[in-house]
Formats: structure tokens, sequence, C-alpha cells
């Protein structure tokens, strides 16, 4: 890895400290090696050049081809992917010129990470906030790995559902969403465009992809049903609350006035009704959430729910499932062809489960404009 800083970088970290992350020296200066094109060596031997954090300036230079300094000047003639992950005030991103800038450079084929939603310099809070070291290294990916979502539209679910009981509490489950989250970062990786159906209290979504917000299992009915037939790919990887109280009280419901009777009924069963009304082509994928007899479990729910693909998921255990980094999981396809039970990060478990529908996706023109 190779570091250039711009004059201005260097009053936030010194060039020193970027030497010794790196083990390689920084460079700050066009001039610092006179007899050497600097700027044409750094461009050609780089594979991927990362602008973190990206001012407006260094933007608009990047859009219009100014080439002033040692960065702008390897940028130039760099010809490879780029990513830039932009920081600054909401105000400056928010700009005409700003977004005009980013409009052409992203019709260069040029990744955006972020910015996102923080706080930002003089107490102001927005969108400005440079994006987390996780979404920017995900964003490197996205620009090296071959782009084989490129036009697809996925659709993910990820996270619980709460079912209220009174205006304070809820049925809910103990998913944080990791593992959604996971494969909608993945798809955006592979160049997909995504919507991410996304429940309550979960880890942050990835940069770049459609965010709807839901609380109940209801709402994340109609949301998913919303953007279903579009998509070429649906992961259900949502926990879907499997029951909700029949009459949740309108006030709070007191201790001192003894238990309370609570009736339940189901909720609606989303991923069936998903493969009710599915289209040629598009590819379904179910998650079951299992504690023993994973598999077995696993199969019968595939067939129960006449999905293309369908995670079994061992949970209840710790290191796997709810909250967890890592899955012990089998990925079971109708065809009959399996990925036995064996543990996964979530980020391999997201990859091996968007190769396995990649190889079932049916041709882009058959999905509704």
């Amino acid at each position: 890895m190779h570091v250039v800083l711009t004059r201005a970088a260097t009053r936030f970290v010194g060039p020193d400290t970027f030497a010794a992350l790196t083990d390689n020296p920084v460079h700050t200066s066009l001039w610092e090696r006179p007899g050497e094109v600097l700027h044409v060596r750094l461009a050609r031997e780089a594979d991927v050049a990362v602008v973190a954090p990206a001012t407006a300036n260094v933007i608009a230079k990047i859009a219009l081809g100014l080439a002033d300094d040692l960065l702008s000047s390897t940028l130039l003639e760099f010809s490879g992917p780029l990513v830039i992950a932009p920081a600054m005030h909401a105000g400056m991103w928010t700009a005409d010129a700003t977004q005009h800038n980013v409009d052409a450079l992203r019709a260069r084929a040029v990744v955006f990470v972020g910015p996102v939603e923080g706080a930002l310099a003089a107490g102001d809070s927005g969108p400005g906030r440079l994006a987390e070291p996780d979404d920017v290294l995900a964003g490197v990916a996205r620009a090296l790995r071959h782009p084989d979502l490129a036009g697809r539209r996925v659709l993910v679910t990820a996270g619980p559902t709460h079912e209220p009981i009174d205006p304070v509490r809820y049925v809910g489950n103990r998913s944080s969403g990791k593992m959604g989250v996971a494969i909608a970062a993945e798809a955006v990786a592979r160049a997909a465009e995504v919507t991410l159906v996304l429940g309550p209290g979960t880890v942050a979504p990835p940069a770049d992809v459609r965010v709807v917000r839901v609380q109940t299992a209801e709402q994340m009915r109609v949301a998913t049903l919303e953007h279903a037939d579009a998509a070429d790919v649906i992961v259900m990887a949502a926990a879907v609350a499997d029951f909700r109280p029949k009459a949740p009280a309108e006030a709070k419901l007191k201790k001192d006035h003894g238990v309370p009777e609570l009736a339940l009924e189901p909720t609606p069963d989303i991923l069936a009704e998903l493969a009710e009304r599915r289209r040629a082509g598009q590819v379904l994928v179910g998650f079951a959430a299992e504690t023993d007899e994973v598999e077995g479990s696993g199969r019968d729910k595939l067939r129960r729910k006449r999905v293309d693909l369908l995670v079994a998921n061992r949970v209840g255990r710790e290191g796997t499932g709810f909250g967890s980094d890592t899955n012990e999981a089998a990925i079971l396809a109708a065809s009959g062809s399996e990925r036995p039970l064996r543990r996964w990060s979530k980020r391999e478990l997201a990859e091996a489960v968007l190769d396995a529908a990649v190889q079932r996706m049916g041709p882009i023109d058959s999905r509704p404009s």
C-alpha cells in the first residue's frame, strides 16, 4: 500500500504515521524525487485507488481532470478502479456543484462510499460524515470484484420484527440483522441495485443501499411485496416473529393490575406469499433458524415454502446465529445441490448464497419494467 497525502492532509495525520503503518514511504509532492516521474509510477503500480477522506475540493478536481498536485496528477494518470469516501459539511455535500461532480464520476464507474449521517464540525449533524472503515473496505472489494449482479435488483429483508403488546412492550426475538446486512453489502459489492427492508434494533445498514425501515411483521410484508415484483433476487434473511398479540393494549399495562392474559395469533407468512406470486426467472431465498436437526428441518421447509434456496441456520448456541459474527449453516437447493452444515463468517455465507443465486437467475429482460 502506498499513501499519497495532500498538503492539507498532513495537518491532520503526519506522514510518519502512515509510513509506519504501511512500511512504505509516504509521498506528498510531485517534486520529491528529482529525475523520477513519480505520479506515473504510482499510477501504474496500483491495482485500486482509494481517496479517503475526500473533500469537496478533491472531488471537483477529479471530476474536472485537474492535476495541480501529486494526488490529482496520480489519479488523472490512473486508469484502474477508483473508490471515493467523501467527508465534508452537509451543505457542501448537498450543494448542486458537488452533486454534479459526483454524478459525473459515478457515470465513469467511480465507486462512492458514503458519506453517512452523523455529527459534523461546528456542532452540526447531517450527511457528510466519513463512512466507517469496514464500509470503505467493502467499497474497495466492490470495485475489484467481478460485477456479476450489474443491472440486477436484489431485495433483502433483515433483522427482527417487534409485535406490540402495548405501547411499551412487544413480542420479538434476538435477531441483530447482521446476516441480512452482510448479504445486502455483498450484493452492492457485486454492483446490484439493493433494497433492504430492515427491522428494528439492528446493526447499521451498509452504504449505497435503499433502506426501508419497518417495525412489525405486517409492515415488513407490505414493504417486501411493494418491491418484490421488480426484484431479480429476493433474500428473506429477516427473523420475522411467528406470533403477535391479537389485541394490543392501547395504554401501558400496569403491573399492579396483575398478569395479563395474552392471546396470540400467527403473523403473515411473507415467504409463502412471495412463492405464490413469484414470476419466472426470479430467485427466492429463504432462511430457517433451527436449534436441532438443522439440515432435516431445512429440507422440509425448502419443500413446503417452494423456494429455490434455503439457508438452514443453527441458533441457540454461542458463536452461531443471532448477534454472532459467524453462522453454522447449510445452503440447501430445490435442485438437490447442497453446501453441507459448516461454520461460516457472515461475509463468507453471504458470498456463497449470492453465488448460488446468480447461477439460478433468469434473463434480465424477464423482469417487469
